[in-house]
């Protein structure tokens, strides 16, 4: 759940309630047997170990749908600091079943880290009407998704998962129901391209056009005015004069017209 930590006690309370509440509904829609699942609990969601012979079909692209539209009509009405967001991730692979403290297994280890890591939050952020965030691994993508079309596959935005601290990096896609998530970091990539390179503000505004303007050289023997503006009768160089109307005072015979 996004920003469990952020709500008191009461608002916790509530939000596990209603997250159990909502998966369950989900699954029954589904005809998924939740009470088949083996379930670690963490308080702000779960780790979910799915039994064998589970549509991975119907878990990847069905669940998070149906759960994005139960959340919604949950949200309506509350106020935001009770309002549940979900992050959802799938992976599969080899787990023990018998572990002594929950579930070992390299699959494991990497669904929770692409559950975390700060791509998958940022997408959810990015779509603040959305109430789910996907993120499946690059196997599960290529296994399911690009093969199926319960879900547009080009609405999946390719993304290095990563989490600095655990030394954790993977390809991974995510989906947020109803966006077109992929298409939106494209535009924003034709938009960077587009930016002159560099931070330099060179080249815009009167700063960049008054450094593209070429410093005067004096000539030999004469002199040279640029971007002068006189208002008055005003004497520049050698006793030269110019006159408030812009014409020469012709009285001074050292005027120089360079």
């Amino acid at each position: 759940m996004e920003s469990y930590s952020g709500r008191d006690n009461v608002l916790q309370y509530r939000a596990q309630r209603a997250f159990q509440k909502i998966m369950t509904e989900a699954c029954e829609e589904l005809g998924l047997d939740r009470a088949t699942w083996l379930l670690q609990q963490g308080g702000d969601g779960e780790l979910a170990i799915l039994p064998a012979g589970t549509s991975e079909r119907a878990v990847v692209t069905r669940l998070t749908p149906i759960v994005d539209r139960l959340l919604r009509e949950h949200n309506r009405g509350l106020a935001p600091e009770a309002r549940i967001r979900l992050r959802i991730g799938v992976h599969e692979g080899l787990v023990h079943l018998d572990g002594a403290n929950g579930y070992p297994g390299e699959a494991v280890v990497t669904v929770c880290r692409l559950i975390d890591s700060p791509q998958l939050k940022a997408a959810l952020r990015q779509f603040p009407g959305a109430a789910v965030a996907l993120i499946v691994s690059d196997r599960i993508h290529q296994d399911v998704v690009r093969h199926y079309q319960d879900l547009r596959p080009e609405h999946f935005r390719r993304v290095s998962a990563t989490v600095p601290e655990k030394d954790f990096e993977a390809i991974a896609w995510i989906y947020v129901p109803g966006e077109n998530i992929a298409g939106d970091a494209e535009a924003k990539d034709r938009n960077e391209s587009r930016r002159p390179p560099g931070n330099s503000r060179e080249g815009s505004g009167d700063a960049g056009r008054r450094s593209r303007v070429p410093t005067p050289q004096p000539l030999p023997g004469g002199q040279v005015f640029s971007n002068i503006t006189s208002h008055g009768i005003n004497a520049f160089g050698n006793g030269n004069v110019i006159s408030t109307s812009g014409t020469h005072d012709t009285t001074d015979p050292r005027r120089s017209d360079s």
